[in-house]
């Protein structure tokens, strides 16, 4: 009997790929603008760059982008890449299609949710926030919970202490075979891939289930569930 349901955030819940590829395309441009000396598409390229070595939520990017060209940072460049960047952001970081359908119905039928995300706590409360789901959830556990990032089982062993109820009563919907459904099923999680979110082209997830659409899960609860009562 599933009695709990946990989610990853990014591609998951929101297409955080795309979001963070259209923001820093507007950023280098209005940066491009203002005088930055590098093109469009070398200045995105030198970004993801520096997200490789520092990782997707770095925060400083655009500053060490201008640091490495210039020694300093330029204000007005740094100002108009901030600005543009928030801008694409805000327009762009959208839920999936039937997203808010599904959680609805999850809490309707008495399941409780949860999100795990690798994000640090305060971006991934912005992004919940700003998608108005920062009432949703029983607990959102984020990388400064624990310092340990899926797929190791302490952001797991967390959400499982969190939640109050043994691994065999919770199911892990995710994107990321390697780290979402690796560390959930290595205590006893049943998994959820979330194919509409996969960046990776995969194959063979290794997950229990797999869906094209969230709204599938509700299928996956009923089938786990038949016969019983999620309440």
């Amino acid at each position: 009997m599933i009695r709990a349901v946990i989610f990853d955030l990014d591609n998951t819940l929101t297409d955080f790929v795309k979001m963070k590829d259209r923001a820093i395309i507007s950023a280098v441009e209005a940066m491009f603008d203002m005088g930055l000396p590098l093109s469009p598409q070398d200045a995105r390229e030198s970004i993801y760059a520096i997200y490789d070595r520092e990782g997707i939520e770095y925060q400083y990017v655009l500053d060490q982008l201008l640091r490495d060209l210039y020694g300093h940072v330029p204000p007005a460049i740094l100002a108009a890449g901030i600005i543009a960047y928030r801008r694409a952001r805000d327009s762009i970081l959208v839920l999936y299609p039937h997203v808010k359908l599904t959680l609805v119905e999850l809490i309707r039928r008495g399941i409780r949710l949860a999100v795990l995300s690798d994000a640090p706590s305060l971006q991934a409360w912005q992004r919940l926030h700003h998608l108005s789901l920062q009432h949703t959830f029983d607990h959102v556990i984020t990388f400064d919970d624990t310092g340990q990032r899926k797929p190791s089982p302490a952001p797991f062993r967390k959400a499982i202490d969190l939640l109050g109820m043994p691994p065999a009563e919770l199911l892990m919907v995710g994107d990321w075979p390697a780290r979402d459904m690796r560390g959930a099923a290595g205590l006893g999680i049943q998994t959820v891939f979330a194919r509409y979110g996969d960046t990776f082209q995969t194959k063979h997830s290794g997950a229990d289930f797999e869906i094209d659409d969230i709204i599938e899960l509700l299928d996956v609860l009923d089938e786990l569930n038949a016969g019983g009562d999620a309440g």
